[in-house]
């Protein structure tokens, strides 16, 4: 069977593949000079984990369920084309960047599971003034930037769906241990800016 390359498509892939091992390193990188925490846990949220195999499987589904390579996600013209390559590539730099920034202003706060550490402080500069879980959005942003590349448009929203399931029990579990660290502090920020998605009060 011959498969027909189309040059946006395959720009976009190639883009996105680029964009998963930069994501991947600002883990490794981070974990890597991530020493075990200096004051013990005060609180650990266990449901969280829950909510983190949700969003793994989600992954799982994006990357299974695949259209024939380098092809569009949907048959449109030249124009919607080019410009769903244009949005997948931005998404994937952005999604990228922002966790990475994320990543950096939390410092050895942050951790796979939930939980709050001695001495623990309320983020909220950088991404955190723009939305209370940014590394959660960034990874939907790589999850939609895949899915726009690679995927069935099916695939797409179902692992949309189980994404945004998984995101809403860790933000749930997460944010329950910071309310009942930082009361009315946390309460005061949740009311200024919205949990995952910009601008969305």
């Amino acid at each position: 069977m011959t498969v027909h390359v189309e040059f946006w498509p395959t720009l976009a892939v190639i883009v996105v593949m680029l964009s998963w091992f930069a994501f991947v390193v600002v883990f490794v990188v981070f974990l890597a000079r991530q020493k075990a925490p200096s004051a013990p846990d005060r609180k650990r949220a266990r449901t969280s984990i829950v909510g983190i195999a949700l969003q793994g499987i989600s992954y799982a589904i994006v990357w299974t369920f695949r259209r024939a390579p380098f092809t569009p996600i949907v048959s449109s013209r030249k124009t919607v084309e080019i410009a769903t390559a244009l949005v997948t590539m931005a998404l994937a730099i952005g999604s990228v960047w922002f966790v990475s920034a994320a990543v950096r202003t939390l410092g050895k706060q942050w951790s796979l599971a939930a939980r709050v550490l001695e001495g623990h402080k309320l983020i909220t500069a950088g991404p955190y003034g723009i939305v209370r879980n940014p590394i959660y959005t960034g990874m939907f942003g790589m999850l939609l930037a895949t899915g726009l590349a690679i995927s069935h448009w099916i695939g797409l929203v179902i692992a949309i769906a189980v994404y945004a399931v998984g995101t809403v029990i860790r933000v749930h579990s997460e944010e329950k241990l910071l309310r009942g660290a930082f009361g009315e502090e946390f309460e005061a920020y949740a009311r200024k800016v919205p949990a995952v998605v910009p601008f969305l009060f």
